[in-house]
Formats: structure tokens, sequence, C-alpha cells
């Protein structure tokens, strides 16, 4: 296997281009329709990766789900997509389910209900991964993960182990405190957060002081994503910027999702020259800043539609780098490590 994408799996409920949000009692009606789509880090970056041109053969998804209609839907439509299911299915709960609110120029707002993402077991995760040995192992949403969040270290270790390239992207801890992730950055090849997010994790609200800090922490490559404002990364020998593509927005969610897979994709073709995993450390700036374009135009293709992954298209990904990319490299800063 090439990319096993593990970790939450959700059925999102998307009310888009919202005037407000109503007061209590009152009805707003929406300009959009309210739409159902997949979610879930593991849903929306295995997805993505087909869709950015990786083969059917090539994405597994792995994740939990309830024995109800949602997990079907959400399992049809990976499948629909050619990626490979290893879904547990929990009777004792029902699927993940996300209400996201989207008001105009604002955020997004979420109401999770965990669901089975909570009884994900160790076990069946850690059988995929001796089964698909794969080149890259993405854990998305941990935090949501129950037990299994306390072991991510471990989990991590063995797929390094089995030689993968391990990445990492957290959400907020459901039931556990943000120091929850540090003890997994030495087993992190990258990890990715956004800002308020790398603020919760390292105290830091100063995105290249809490990049700095996950890479003095363990991880290899540190990316925070800043929305309109670009991006933070860091390495242990470098500090990089890089603004934001300029796109119309019509819905945020699962940009972070997009950004992630734009970055394997980048990585997939850094590495099939020769065919074995690189070093993330190792990576020369410019062809480091050519995986982040990659990320960050999928990102910002993913914004420009309602749904995680409905923008993402390798097509609208090459469109965005060939009209604005020059633009964007012109206006990244390095600064080398002291």
């Amino acid at each position: 296997m090439l990319v096993t994408c593990a970790g939450i799996l959700v059925a999102d409920m998307i009310a888009s281009d919202l005037p407000r949000i109503s007061e209590p009692g009152e009805v707003v009606f929406t300009e959009r329709p309210i739409e159902l789509h997949i979610g879930g880090h593991a849903a929306n970056v295995s997805v993505d990766l087909i869709k950015l041109g990786l083969k059917r053969s090539e994405v597994s998804a792995v994740g939990a789900v309830g024995e109800d209609a949602l997990g079907r839907f959400i399992e049809e439509t990976l499948e629909q997509y050619g990626v490979l299911c290893h879904l547990q299915k929990i009777r004792r709960t029902g699927t993940s389910k996300d209400m996201i609110l989207v008001v105009k120029g604002q955020d997004r707002r979420y109401h999770v209900d965990i669901g089975a993402n909570w009884h994900l077991d160790l076990h069946h995760l850690k059988r995929v991964l001796e089964e698909e040995r794969p080149r890259i192992f993405y854990l998305g949403g941990a935090g949501f993960l129950g037990r299994l969040d306390e072991r991510l270290g471990e989990i991590l270790s063995e797929a390094k182990a089995l030689g993968c390239l391990t990445f990492l992207d957290p959400v907020a801890p459901y039931r556990h405190g943000w120091d929850i992730f540090v003890p997994a950055l030495e087993w992190a090849d990258a990890f990715h957060c956004n800002n308020i997010e790398a603020e919760r994790i390292t105290g830091s609200s100063e995105p290249r002081e809490a990049a700095r800090l996950l890479i003095n922490w363990g991880a290899k490559l540190a990316v925070i994503t800043l929305g309109e404002r670009g991006l933070i990364a860091a390495t242990k020998d470098a500090v990089f910027e890089m603004p934001a593509f300029k796109v119309p927005v019509v819905d945020p969610t699962g940009a972070g999702d997009a950004f992630c897979s734009g970055v394997i994709r980048g990585l997939v073709k850094e590495m099939e020259p020769k065919r074995k995993t690189r070093n993330i450390a190792s990576l020369e700036d410019d062809v480091l800043t050519g995986i982040l374009l990659e990320g960050e135009a999928a990102g910002a293709a993913c914004v420009t539609m309602v749904g995680t992954t409905t923008g993402v298209s390798r097509d609208r990904v090459d469109a965005l780098i060939k009209e604005q990319g020059s633009t964007v490299l012109k206006n990244v800063c390095v600064k080398r490590a002291c």
C-alpha cells in the first residue's frame, strides 16, 4: 500500500453561507441547501488523495463507524472513490456526526457526536498496518480516538519500524488534555495543526515559536496552517513562512485535511523516483516549499465549494498553482535555524 489513512470518520451535515446564527426560538432560512457529506480526517484525506491522482489500489482508510445508515453511507462513498476500506462496525454506538454551521465571512462552528470513533481498536489498526506496510501512514483526528489516543507514540513507533513515513494530524482532544500529543512527536515525521491547536499544545501564541517547540519535542517537520495568512513550517534547520493562495471562500470545512492530502501527494512524487521513503528532514528547501505549495493549493481548492472533498481535484489544484504558484513562491521566507 502506498498510503494508509487512519483516524476519525464522520457524517457531516453542513449549513453553509448562513447570514447569521439564529437566536433561541428564531428561524433562519439557508440560502444554500443543507448538505450531507463524508467527513473526518481518514475519509477526507483518503478521498482527496485519489482525487489528486493516486490510484485506487494505492490508498486505504482505517476507522470505526456504527451499524447504521450513516456508516453505510461513509463506507459506500469511500468505496465509490476506490478507497480500500478497513472499517470496524461498532454495535453499541452510532456513526459519528458533525453539525457544521458556516456563517458568511466566519470560520466554521462544529457540533460533534464522537460516536464510533471513540471505540476504534488498537489491535485492528495494528493488523492493517502489518498487512499493508504503507510507505506513508497518516493518522488524523487523534484526540477523538479514546484509549487509542493514549498510545499514539506506540502506534507511530511501530509504523516507523515497518518502514513507514509517519504523519500525525490532531484535533481538539475529547476527555484528554492537549499534552496527550506531545509524547508521540518523537515518532512523527510530519505533524500538522492549525494556529489555535498549536497554541493549545505548546502554550505559545506565536506560530513561529510554537513550530520550533514542536520540532524541539521531536517532530521532523511541523506545519501550522494559518488560514488566509498562509502557513508556518519548521524543520530542525529552518523556518518557512508561506503566504496563502487567494480564492473565494464558500466553505472552509475540510481545508486542513485537503492541505495534508496535498502534502502527502507531494511527498509521494518526491519518493517515486527512488522508490523508497525519504527523510523529510533532509529535503532541500526548494523541494519542501514545492510540497507545501501543493498542500496549500489543495486546501485553497477545497474552500471554494461546499463539503470536505468537493472542491479538490487534480485539475483545480494544477490551475491554482499555474495561476498563483509563482507569486506565492516569490513571497516565501526561509530563515535558517541558529
